[in-house]
């Protein structure tokens, strides 16, 4: 990990909700009245808008004329036939090369026009992730944003306008929605039973802020081989065969003030050590950040059971302290792992 010259350790300013988000997990316990209604601040969140839709058919016109019989007609003589002189086999031949006719070759170029229409699929899929696949003909590099459980992050779909990303599931019964910035969007659902034997914690928020999701495994110091964060991610095998937990990235960092979100996720019920897992929330003071107010928001799930989220404003020192790290500490609740028999 980068070279700490000084660790800031700050509360911040914290505002909690419980449910925040597009369809959250039905059976969720009911938030204090202080905690209902929290937002994150400034998502500034793509809406989809479904318009009602209306079906049309053609209709013949009324000025549709019947056609008259059709007129005596007069019958006359045809003149005498005379038989053409016969030629000479080879001379029919020649004259019956140079008579054919040429037709021009179809042109099968045209095809019919591509449908623009907007589909997504979700498929469940190792580790509780879910394969999430987008098309949208019509859209090529538009910016998209993927709501779930009150997750929210911005993609880009490719020169095809498809988009194909796998993400963490933080509930059993999975939702995915996909907004266009035009309205355009489209649903796609799954069910992630797997994530019984998961803990995750989310963090989110918007645009360079600097703001990093760190875990350290039972114990582990900075740097070392427990400690799990952007720097070292890991793989879902971790988390698979129960060695550890492993970091998922996602969001497009290429997009203007785009939403961003890091998720980490730990085997609860497959784990092969006990102890404690800390959980905290870091950035570093620089020119993207220092003298602002940054905004994120956490979220937390075990066993894909309740969704706690928490909002966070946080001060960051005048750009004199850049360099140093504000390290805060109390957003999550740390992780209690039992290893397994």
């Amino acid at each position: 990990m980068k070279y700490r010259k000084e660790i800031i350790t700050t509360a911040g300013t914290l505002a909690c909700a419980i449910g925040i988000g597009f369809f959250m997990q039905q059976g969720a316990s009911t938030p204090s009245p202080e905690f209902q209604g929290a937002t994150l601040i400034n998502a500034d969140a793509a809406v989809l808008d479904v318009e009602e839709i209306i079906l049309t058919s053609a209709e013949f016109a009324e000025d549709f004329v019947e056609p008259t019989a059709e007129e005596t007609v007069t019958l006359v003589a045809a003149p005498d036939i005379i038989a053409p002189k016969a030629e000479p086999l080879a001379v029919v031949q020649a004259a019956a090369t140079s008579d054919v006719l040429e037709v021009p070759s179809a042109d099968l170029s045209t095809t019919p026009e591509a449908s623009c229409e907007v589909s997504a699929t979700a498929r469940a899929v190792a580790a509780a992730m879910v394969k999430l696949t987008l098309s949208a003909p019509c859209l090529p590099k538009e910016r998209v944003t993927v709501h779930h459980a009150g997750m929210l992050f911005t993609q880009s779909t490719d020169d095809a306008g498809a988009l194909d990303i796998t993400i963490p599931a933080m509930a059993e019964d999975a939702t995915f929605v996909v907004a266009f910035t035009n309205g355009d969007g489209a649903v796609a659902q799954t069910t992630v039973e797997e994530l019984r034997d998961f803990d995750r914690v989310a963090l989110q928020w918007k645009g360079d802020t600097g703001f990093e999701l760190h875990a350290r495994e039972f114990g582990a110091d900075y740097g070392s081989e427990g400690h799990v964060w952007s720097g070292a991610m890991r793989d879902m095998t971790h988390a698979v065969t129960g060695q550890g937990g492993y970091i998922s990235l996602l969001g497009d960092p290429d997009v203007t003030d785009g939403l961003m979100a890091e998720v980490y996720t730990f085997p609860s019920k497959s784990a092969q050590i006990s102890g404690d897992v800390a959980l905290s929330v870091e950035t570093e003071v620089g020119s993207n950040n220092c003298g602002l107010e940054i905004e994120a928001q956490t979220l937390q799930t075990f066993s894909g059971k309740d969704i706690t989220s928490r909002d966070l404003t946080l001060s960051v020192p005048d750009c004199d302290a850049t360099g140093n790290f504000l390290v805060l500490n109390s957003l999550f609740e740390d992780l209690k792992v039992a290893a397994i028999n």
